[in-house]
């Protein structure tokens, strides 16, 4: 995350997509007619998704005119799972955040922890929930620079984080050899217009797409990590959000992504 209040396009977001190997999902569309205009990926498991953008095109919550784009990004925390009969898919947590709901008013205990990080062309804020009884909703807001959200929260510095000194450390390589690469290029325009990806993003594109790292490496931005017993994780797609005053650009590929920019797409908003 890039937040330069001063810059034509303030708020720069690159995502990226961990999961098992074998959940099915579909590329970014509009596919909720409960929410015609929100768009981002599909979880054809549980029907959410773990990126979800409102253009602000005048449909925002109840009717109102003129609002701004509005992003939100899901990632897995660490923590209490919730009881399994009565739990909720996190996947409907972006949807409810670009249409202006409130996650602080749901029955939290019945979602698996978490951190949504919350995107305007103002800044970011980032919602992280640990679950269990004594659980609470922690809010952040994220600083101006550039910014790093993992599974054990912003700057790997949430309340609740990972037990694994394995897992632990593959996130601290992984953070710590992509923040001084993105720091060490130009930060792009990537402004909503007719550019194709390659020239929007400039030199952050290799960057995104992993710096020609292998899959395995310690830190492989995108990944694929064998855990034993058939369980293999890994990246499944990549995404790049520009927003600004402007509206909002969204750009796609799936992962492993290819070296010659030939796999990112445009996503239509």
């Amino acid at each position: 995350m890039s937040i330069e209040p001063s810059a034509a396009v303030p708020v720069l977001l690159l995502s990226v997509r961990d999961e098992y190997a074998g959940r099915r999902w579909s590329p970014p569309g509009h596919h909720w007619p409960a929410q015609p205009s929100a768009v981002g990926g599909l979880d054809l498991v549980a029907g959410g998704t773990w990126l979800a953008v409102e253009p602000g095109d005048g449909a925002g919550p109840g009717g109102s005119k003129g609002s701004g784009p509005v992003a939100a990004c899901l990632l897995n925390g660490f923590g209490t799972s919730a009881p399994e009969a009565a739990r909720l898919s996190r996947g409907e947590l972006p949807l409810l955040a670009v249409r202006g709901g409130r996650v602080d008013t749901l029955d939290l205990d019945r979602y698996d922890p978490f951190h949504l990080v919350v995107v305007r062309p103002d800044g970011a804020r980032v919602l992280s929930w640990g679950g269990g009884a004594d659980g609470r909703l922690v809010e952040l807001d994220l600083p101006n620079g550039l910014s790093v959200v993992l599974n054990d929260g912003p700057e790997g510095l949430a309340e609740n984080r990972t037990a694994s000194e394995r897992i632990r450390a593959l996130m601290a390589a992984r953070a710590h050899h992509f923040r001084a690469r993105f720091e060490a290029e130009p930060r792009p325009l990537p402004l909503p217009d007719g550019r194709d990806t390659e020239r929007a993003w400039g030199d952050w594109l290799p960057l995104a797409a992993g710096d020609g790292l292998p899959l395995d490496a310690s830190a492989a931005l995108v990944q694929r990590r064998e855990f034993g017993d058939g369980r293999i994780w890994g990246s499944s797609s990549v995404s790049l959000l520009a927003l600004g005053p402007a509206g909002v650009r969204y750009d796609f590929a799936p992962a492993p992504v290819g070296p010659g920019g030939e796999d990112w797409r445009r996503v239509e908003l």
